[in-house]
């Protein structure tokens, strides 16, 4: 057996995993992907399948988990994460939440592995507050449409804390906000895959409500460095990873056109129930802590994504957008 030590990541041909796995293959280790292909994509990891550090198991972690051999990490990023397809699928996306999580907190006791978790900004609903610090506790709708994403979240963190007092497991809270780069799903529902791919086909932007709802857009690079940090830090209590440059939903929708070279024609409409009107995160614990901050600007960011999304909308002949769901 190689002594590189080994890590788990669940969600592993997802965006955000697919992402990790590059990752952790460039600093030494030995990687195993797990998914089960409900929202992943292989095509997000195919580049990988020749490395002999790499390997992937296809499976669904909120049913049964084994993985032979050691163990040094576990990322669970396993779960729908936009609400195109947790409002699908809701009861998978509080499965893996739930029983998922338990399962591999189960499996990194047995193996003596630290163990970090995917949150996410939605623990904080609605915030009345802001910008959001990890203190705040939140203002979510369980019984909301929103309700079996942000609950199952909401859920993650107390039984990971439980396993971390009780058990005295080495655990690490990320909580990500938004974020964006490459291996977006097209039709992933989200504003940023959403604008560039309508903008690419010459649509008019979708705008939900007035387009004063504010979010802010971290790089999938940036968002990478700040998990391999918290990962390897010794700080069990959650941090917010994002970046804090805050902008409108319309200002957004007027940057993609002006980077499109294309006209701004919005299309409104209603606003989805117990959607956040704002969101920023508070990166100090951030800066403190793990000494990160976000270094790709918005417009270098998009510049990149931008050249992701042109290649794939240019891969159908009608030059429509495969909406086969495709990733994390």
């Amino acid at each position: 057996m190689s002594d590189k030590k080994r890590v788990l990541i669940t969600g592993g041909a997802g965006f955000l995993g697919s992402h990790l796995c590059d990752r952790f293959l460039k600093e030494g280790y030995h990687v195993i992907a797990m998914d089960n292909l409900i929202t992943g994509d292989l095509k997000n990891i195919e580049h990988l399948f020749g490395n002999e550090s790499f390997e992937f198991h296809h499976a669904d972690v909120s049913k049964f988990v084994f993985v032979p051999g050691k163990l040094d990490y576990i990322l669970h990023f396993a779960s729908p994460a936009s609400p195109i397809d947790y409002l699908k699928i809701p009861i998978q996306t509080l499965k893996v939440g739930s029983l998922g999580t338990h399962n591999l907190l189960g499996l990194a006791r047995v193996k003596g592995a630290r163990m970090l978790i995917a949150s996410t900004s939605e623990v904080y609903g609605d915030p009345e507050i802001h910008p959001q610090v990890e203190e705040y506790f939140g203002n979510v709708n369980p019984v909301g449409p929103r309700g079996c994403y942000d609950e199952a979240k909401r859920f993650q963190e107390a039984i990971t804390m439980a396993y971390h007092t009780h058990h005295g497991l080495e655990t690490r809270i990320v909580r990500i906000f938004n974020t964006y780069g490459p291996r977006m799903r097209l039709n992933d529902g989200r504003v940023l895959p959403a604008f560039l791919s309508q903008a690419l086909r010459g649509e008019n932007l979708t705008v939900f409500g007035d387009g004063s709802q504010t979010r802010s857009f971290c790089y999938v690079d940036d968002l990478v460095e700040g998990i391999y940090r918290l990962l390897l830090s010794d700080y069990a209590l959650p941090v917010n990873i994002g970046n804090p440059d805050e902008i409108t939903i319309k200002e957004f929708g007027e940057e993609i056109a002006k980077l499109m070279n294309v006209e701004f024609k919005p299309t409104y409409q209603e606003l989805p129930q117990n959607d956040p009107m704002k969101r920023k995160p508070d990166i100090t614990k951030a800066k403190e802590i793990l000494g990160w901050e976000p270094k790709v600007d918005r417009a270098e960011g998009l510049r990149r994504t931008l050249e992701y999304f042109k290649e794939h909308v240019q891969t159908t002949s009608s030059g429509q957008v495969d909406n086969t769901p495709r990733s994390f």
